[in-house]
């Protein structure tokens, strides 16, 4: 199934539950209910081979330990950059081409260090990535309370990375972080244009009603926050947000995106059982070929 606007392939993100952890199950359901691919996490043969069996693709696959990127540990930090450097020449010669990371940070140590650092790290893994014909992809969450120590997640350091390591280093755009983080996910779409390789199907809704309440910088004393989200945000599927898809979706038709969309399923009303979840990408899906 593809959508309107653009005939993008639409596929998802493995999540963490049972049923996904069944991949010959989830990927024959994938095939049945018209998704194109799936972002798989690490790759492995046997996962590629599943997939094609069931004409399906890979969408992303994610670097290797990823969160440890920016480890403080100069001997954690080298292995996996050499690791993954050689896990980028292998898996893109078997077909995967786009790599799934975010831009780890030392929580507590300053933003300026964590960037020289990540700058250093990524160097290597985004010049073995251009090389193999591939690309790195930067999901822009901000990462937890109370440091949001991770990087690449606003303009300023999304212009700065991309300039300082060069090809093979893109962007995942993602508008459910730029929203929760008051940036105008239209505005950095078409900034970013050139960058982005891959789109994830995900939105976030904002409670102003909250907000005047609590404020942007803490949590309620008494409430329960959403589990994906804050009292003042939650994480949504697309459409049951902020963001507008048809006009998104325009931006990247007409700016020859060849990439896919991949729904990332973090919503509170869909997450937790296996007929919830498949329920929410079903209705994701759905919306997204209308969009």
């Amino acid at each position: 199934m593809k959508t309107r606007t653009g005939n993008f392939p639409i596929g998802f993100r493995l999540g963490w539950t049972e049923w996904y952890k069944n991949f010959p199950a989830c990927v024959a359901w994938a095939k049945e209910n018209g998704f194109e691919h799936i972002d798989i996490g690490q790759y492995t043969p046997e996962v590629a081979n599943q997939l094609s069996a069931n004409g399906l693709k890979i969408g992303t696959a994610d670097l290797l330990n990823f969160g440890k990127l920016s480890s403080p540990d100069d001997g954690v930090r080298k292995d996996l950059i050499a690791k993954n450097v050689e896990y980028i020449k292998t898996t893109a010669a078997a077909g995967a081409k786009v790599f799934f990371t975010i831009v780890p940070g030392e929580q507590g140590k300053p933003r300026a260090e964590n960037y020289k650092l990540a700058v250093e790290t990524f160097q290597p893994i985004a010049e073995a990535a251009d090389k193999a014909g591939a690309t790195i992809v930067i999901e822009g969450y901000p990462g937890g309370p109370p440091h949001y120590a991770v990087l690449c997640c606003t303009p300023e350091s999304c212009r700065s990375i991309l300039r300082d390591v060069g090809p093979g280093m893109g962007l995942n755009f993602d508008p459910s972080h730029l929203i929760r983080l008051g940036v105008d996910p239209i505005r950095f779409l078409n900034e970013f244009l050139p960058h982005i390789h891959h789109v994830h199907g995900k939105d976030t809704e904002l409670f102003p009603e909250a907000q005047y309440e609590f404020g942007i910088y803490q949590d309620s004393v008494f409430q329960p926050s959403y589990k994906f989200g804050q009292n003042i945000w939650r994480y949504t599927i697309p459409g049951h947000g902020q963001f507008g898809w048809s006009t998104g979706l325009k931006i990247l038709h007409d700016s020859g995106y060849e990439g896919v969309v991949s729904v990332e399923l973090e919503d509170d009303h869909f997450n937790g059982t296996e007929d919830g979840e498949k329920a929410g990408l079903l209705t994701s899906l759905s919306f997204l070929k209308g969009a």
